[in-house]
C-alpha cells in the first residue's frame, strides 16, 4: 500500500518524536541538581519557579522590577493565591535567588521566558517584551543550554524572534542550543490544578531540542505532551482560548436574545449542562478579561492576514465581546431609570475590579471598561474588591492606580457586580434599597430591586 504525503508525514514525525525521546537520556534526566532560570516573575514565573525549587532544582528568577526581586530575595509573595511561606521555603532552602543581573544567565542550564505579549492600538502583536528579554539573554547564553519561549503567540514566533536571534550569535540550533517553546497553561486561583499538574505541551525546533524540552519539564511536571514542532506547540495555546473566546462570545449574544424573549439563560444554561455528552457550559459576563483571552485570538488573526486568510469567526467573536460592556452599562441606564434618576449624577458602586472570583489578578479585566464607560457618561463610581484594596499600577489604566476600595452600602444610587467573588455570593443584598445590577448571575440573597446583566 502506497501512503499519499499528507498521511506519510504525520506519521514519519511521530517516529521522529519517539525516536528522539528514547535515544538517549538527556542530561535533565541523569542530574537532579540543575539550574534553572526563568524571565518573569509574574503569574506564570512565580509558579515556575516554586515548582522547580520543589523538585530539588536551584532556580535563578530574573525580573526588571526590582520591588518584586526585593520582596521575593525577603521571601514574601506578591500575589494573593501564591503564599509567601511557599516563595520563603524556597528561599531558605537555598534553591532560588530573585535577581535583575542578566549575567547570571551564563550559570543556568535552562532558560525559561515567561514575559507579556500584549496587543498595541490597532490589536496587533506587541512581541516588545519578547524581543527585549531574547536580546538581553544572547549575550549570555553558552552551549549546552535549552532556551523556552512560554509567552503566548501567533505560530512562527519562536523560529522568527528566537531561533533567528541565537543563530546570528554563532550557535547551531540543535546541536549547541537547544530551542523550544512551551505554551503557560497557568489558571490563577484554581484550586484544583496547579502549575505541576497541568499536562505541559512542548514543541522544539528540531527533534534534540524537543529530547532537551520533554527532559526539562519532566523536570517539574507530573505529564509532558510532546508535539512536533514549535509552530504546533504555539497553535494549541491559541485553540483553546479562541474555543473559550467564541463559546463566550455565543453565549454573550444569546444573553442578548434570551432577555429580549424575557428567558433567563443562566437558567437555560444550567439545564442544557445536565447533558453528558456534546455539551460544554459557559457562562455570560460583562466582557472577557485576563491576559489570553481578550488577547490571544488577534494573534492569529493578525498571522493569518499574512496568509491571505481572514478569521471572521475569530473575529465576530471579539467584536461581541468587546461589546457587552456598553450593554451592561446600559442596564445600569436601565435600572435608574425605574428608580426615577439618570446615570448623569449618580453614584455607582462598581463589585469587582479582578477579571475573574477570588483572585487579585485584573489584568485586562472588564472593571475597567465598565468604570470608564460609567465615568464618561456622568456617572461618580466607587468600586469594592476585597482582594484588590488598592487599584495597582497598569499599562493601560495607569490613572486609576491609587483608587482604594470602598465598603459596601445602600447609599449608592445603584450597585454594579462585576466579578463573582465567593463575598458577593454569599453576602445579604436583601436590605439593600438601590437597585442592584448583577452581570454575573452572582447574587443569592437578593434585593427588590434586582437586574441581571
Amino acid at each position: 500500500m502506497v501512503l499519499c504525503d499528507q498521511v506519510r508525514r504525520p506519521i514519519i514525525n511521530a517516529f521522529k518524536i519517539v525516536r528522539c525521546l528514547h535515544h538517549q537520556k538527556n542530561i535533565y534526566m541523569k542530574n537532579n541538581n540543575i539550574t534553572v532560570g526563568v524571565i518573569g516573575l509574574g503569574y506564570v514565573g512565580l509558579p515556575l519557579i516554586l515548582a522547580y525549587s520543589k523538585r530539588g532544582h536551584k532556580v535563578i528568577g530574573f525580573d526588571i522590577d526590582p520591588s518584586k526581586i526585593t520582596k521575593l530575595n525577603s521571601g514574601q509573595s506578591y500575589i494573593k493565591h501564591i503564599s509567601s511561606e511557599s516563595v520563603a521555603e524556597a528561599k531558605s532552602s537555598g534553591r532560588f535567588e530573585a535577581t535583575g543581573d542578566f549575567a547570571k544567565v551564563a550559570e543556568c542550564d535552562a532558560v525559561i521566558m515567561c514575559v507579556p505579549t500584549p496587543l498595541d492600538e490597532h490589536f496587533e502583536p506587541d512581541l516588545s517584551y519578547v524581543t527585549a528579554t531574547i536580546e538581553s539573554v544572547i549575550p549570555y547564553i553558552r552551549k549546552g543550554q535549552t532556551l523556552s519561549l512560554e509567552s503566548t503567540t501567533y505560530p512562527g514566533t519562536t523560529e522568527e524572534e528566537v531561533v533567528s536571534r541565537v543563530e546570528k550569535a554563532g550557535f547551531k540550533v540543535g546541536s549547541e542550543i537547544r530551542v523550544v517553546y512551551s505554551p503557560e497553561r497557568e489558571d490563577p486561583g484554581n484550586r484544583k490544578f496547579s502549575a505541576t499538574n497541568i499536562p505541559k505541551v512542548v514543541g522544539g525546533h528540531t527533534p534534540s531540542c524537543l529530547q532537551a524540552g520533554v527532559a526539562l519539564y519532566e523536570a517539574a511536571f507530573d505529564r509532558v505532551v510532546p508535539v512536533s514542532s514549535t509552530k504546533v506547540a504555539e497553535m494549541t495555546k491559541l485553540l483553546e482560548n479562541i474555543y473559550r473566546s467564541i463559546n463566550i462570545g455565543l453565549v454573550n449574544e444569546l444573553k442578548i436574545v434570551a432577555d429580549k424573549m424575557g428567558i433567563d439563560l443562566w437558567e437555560v444554561i444550567d439545564a442544557a449542562a445536565t447533558k453528558p455528552f456534546g455539551f460544554t457550559p459557559f457562562y455570560p459576563g460583562p466582557g472577557l478579561g485576563g491576559h489570553c483571552i481578550p488577547i490571544d485570538p488577534f494573534y492569529l488573526t493578525w498571522k493569518a492576514r499574512e496568509y491571505g486568510v481572514h478569521t471572521r469567526f475569530i473575529e465576530l467573536a471579539g467584536q461581541i465581546n468587546r461589546a457587552m460592556p456598553e450593554y451592561v452599562v446600559q442596564k445600569v441606564v436601565d435600572a435608574l431609570n425605574d428608580d426615577c434618576k439618570s446615570l448623569k449624577g449618580s453614584r455607582i458602586l462598581l463589585l469587582g475590579m479582578a477579571y475573574k472570583p477570588n483572585v487579585d489578578d485584573d489584568r485586562e479585566s472588564p472593571s475597567y471598561a465598565l468604570l470608564e464607560l460609567l465615568e464618561k457618561r456622568g456617572a461618580t463610581v466607587d468600586y469594592h474588591d476585597p482582594h484588590i484594596p488598592v487599584i495597582p499600577l497598569t499599562r493601560e489604566h495607569a490613572h486609576y492606580a491609587g483608587r482604594r476600595s470602598s465598603e459596601i452600602s445602600g447609599d449608592y444610587d445603584c450597585i454594579l457586580l462585576a466579578t463573582h467573588h465567593d463575598e458577593y455570593s454569599t453576602y445579604d443584598f436583601s436590605k439593600i434599597g438601590c437597585p442592584v445590577v448583577d452581570s454575573r448571575n452572582c447574587i443569592k440573597n437578593r434585593p427588590e430591586k434586582y437586574y441581571k446583566a
